[in-house]
């Protein structure tokens, strides 16, 4: 507390241009008191207009006062000098290169508190105080200290600019209203900010609500990322599983074969070597025999010959044949027969592993990509689409390639295949559909029915299992009229079909099976036309599909460039 007493004493003694104790103080006609050497070098500034002011409450002088040093100051200071008060101002308040500096500081300049807009000037702590100080200078608009002060001042009448021309969009001083603006729709500063503040703050309001919107979109997409992730996750891990399922169960069949080759290679090679044991036991003991019969052939004496050669020429008949017929032992045919299940196994990889990796690929995030326009925009996303002859009902006829059929009389000599469909006239597509597709449909006569469903729809006999009569399919029905029927799980929409649409034999179907998308659109000469859209939630991989009415109804995939 004390030290802010001596702070405030100090303050009384300094002079407001160098901010320091005063040094040789004199007290000029207007009563402030400045050092003589500021005050000095201040009016020597003005010499050239001859009038001299105060930098403080800016009263004029004409001729310059003669300056005379205060002596009852002068002691002051001294006193104060003496009280160790003589303390520097610090460093941080003089103004840097980034700063507004005050503009009546002489030599170095202190940072300015604020700006005046009336004086086009910024002023120091102490230098604004006649602001505060001084009822006239009280009226006058004050800001934070600003460099672009002189922005405000008119560069052709040397005037603060207090007005705004509607007509020409810019500021402009009461001069220039009389000038080159005379007639222009001009009102004041402060009016037109008014005004323009009001637009502002609607900016603003809409500015903080795309905020809000994109907050909230940066916050769905990172739980969409994290959905991603954790489906992701899933995905692999049961992936993993079901594959370390599959090595197992093949390391099984593997461990059977090697366990099995090895039980009959045991079993053989020890009936083998068993009869090898008795046959070298016999070619051991047939040996001995025969070595007897030579020493009996050099026997001298003819008795002893005769004697001993009953007993000796006798041969003890043999267990096996002669001869032994040899029939090589293979296991080739185990191996064929394992290259037979290798080859099964890499067809069925083969045909499944297109929709495994297009269900991968097709996999992405809704972010900002608008429904497609125009039929450029729609042949982004085509597909080549054929038919399964598998799900065909025998009264269709498939062309070749499968991109036709046609409703015939004659049943087609189809297998039986759990995917027929038995009663219905109708089949599905080879090709599953998830992701963004679009394909195209044309038809001859009429009484065909463009559609997609689940691959686990119905099969039998009832009409439940047709398009449309159930919650797995979704179709567009056209009649011979030209017009279009819309059907889901048996509930009938009739479409509105535009003039230009009623001769068109053509459909685009676009899907979005993340979006729960599904779109037909008629086809003119010159444009495109949404018949219906469906916003649903699809839960399965979807197939397109035909259905037909009468004999000689075609409908085929059209191949898109």
């Amino acid at each position: 507390m004390e030290q802010q007493e001596h702070q405030r004493d100090r303050a009384k003694f300094c002079c407001s241009i160098c901010l320091d104790l005063l040094k040789d103080p004199v007290t000029i006609p207007c009563g402030h008191s400045y050092c003589m050497n500021c005050i000095k070098t201040h009016w020597d500034e003005e010499d050239e207009k001859k009038i001299y002011s105060c930098p403080q409450c800016r009263q004029s002088f004409t001729p310059r006062p003669v300056l005379v040093k205060s002596t009852m100051l002068a002691d002051l200071v001294e006193e104060l000098k003496m009280t160790g008060l003589q303390a520097a101002p610090a460093d941080h308040c003089y103004a840097g290169a980034e700063d507004v500096a005050c503009d009546v500081c002489t030599g170095r300049k202190l940072k300015a508190l604020k700006s005046c807009l009336v004086c086009v000037a910024s002023f120091c702590e102490k230098h604004l105080q006649f602001h505060y100080d001084s009822v006239p200078f009280r009226k006058h608009k004050l800001v934070e200290p600003s460099k672009k002060l002189q922005e405000n001042i008119c560069s052709r009448h040397d005037e603060v600019m207090k007005l705004f021309c509607r007509t020409d969009q810019q500021c402009i001083c009461f001069l220039c209203s009389m000038d080159e603006h005379k007639g222009h729709d001009t009102v004041s500063a402060a009016a037109e900010r008014t005004e323009r503040q009001r637009e502002l703050e609607v900016s603003r309001q809409n500015i903080q609500q795309r905020i809000q919107d994109r907050e909230k979109d940066v916050k769905l997409l990172q739980q969409e990322v994290e959905a991603i992730s954790r489906s992701a996750d899933k995905a692999v891990e049961d992936s993993e599983k079901i594959f370390t399922e599959l090595i197992r169960l093949m390391e099984e069949r593997r461990s059977d074969v090697e366990q099995q080759v090895r039980s009959q290679q045991e079993t053989e090679v020890s009936r083998v070597k068993e009869l090898q044991e008795k046959l070298e036991q016999e070619i051991t003991e047939l040996k001995r025999k025969d070595a007897e019969l030579e020493e009996l052939s050099h026997t001298e004496d003819h008795t002893q010959f005769l004697h001993n050669y009953p007993s000796l020429s006798a041969l003890s008949e043999s267990t096996h044949s002669s001869s032994i017929n040899i029939h090589p032992l293979s296991f080739e045919d185990v191996t064929a027969a394992v290259s037979e299940v290798r080859d099964k196994l890499q067809d069925v990889l083969r045909e499944t592993w297109t929709n495994v990796s297009l269900t991968v690929t097709d996999v992405d995030v809704l972010l900002s990509d608008p429904e497609p326009k125009t039929r450029a925009e729609f042949l982004k996303y085509s597909r080549e689409i054929t038919l399964d002859p598998n799900t065909a009902n025998r009264e269709l006829l498939l062309s070749e390639g499968n991109r036709r059929a046609t409703l015939v009389k004659k049943q087609q000599s189809y297998p039986s295949h759990p995917d027929r469909f038995d009663k219905c006239c109708q089949v599905l597509s080879r090709e599953s559909l998830t992701g963004r597709c679009y394909w195209e449909v044309k038809w001859k006569e009429a009484g065909v029915c463009v559609a997609v469903a689940y691959k686990n729809i119905s099969r039998g006999g009832s009409d439940d299992c047709r398009f449309g009569q159930n919650d797995k399919s979704w179709a567009l029905q056209s009649y011979r009229n030209h017009s279009y029927t819309f059907w889901y799980n048996k509930v009938q929409t009739p479409i509105p079909t535009p003039i230009q649409c009623r001769k068109s034999s053509r459909v685009g179907v676009y899907l979005d099976h993340r979006a729960g998308i599904l779109s037909f659109y008629s086809f003119s000469k010159t444009c495109m036309t949404l018949l219906h859209r469906v916003q649903t939630t699809f839960t399965q991989p979807l197939y397109a599909g035909f259905w037909f009415y009468y004999i000689d109804d075609t409908a085929e995939f059209c191949k898109l460039k």
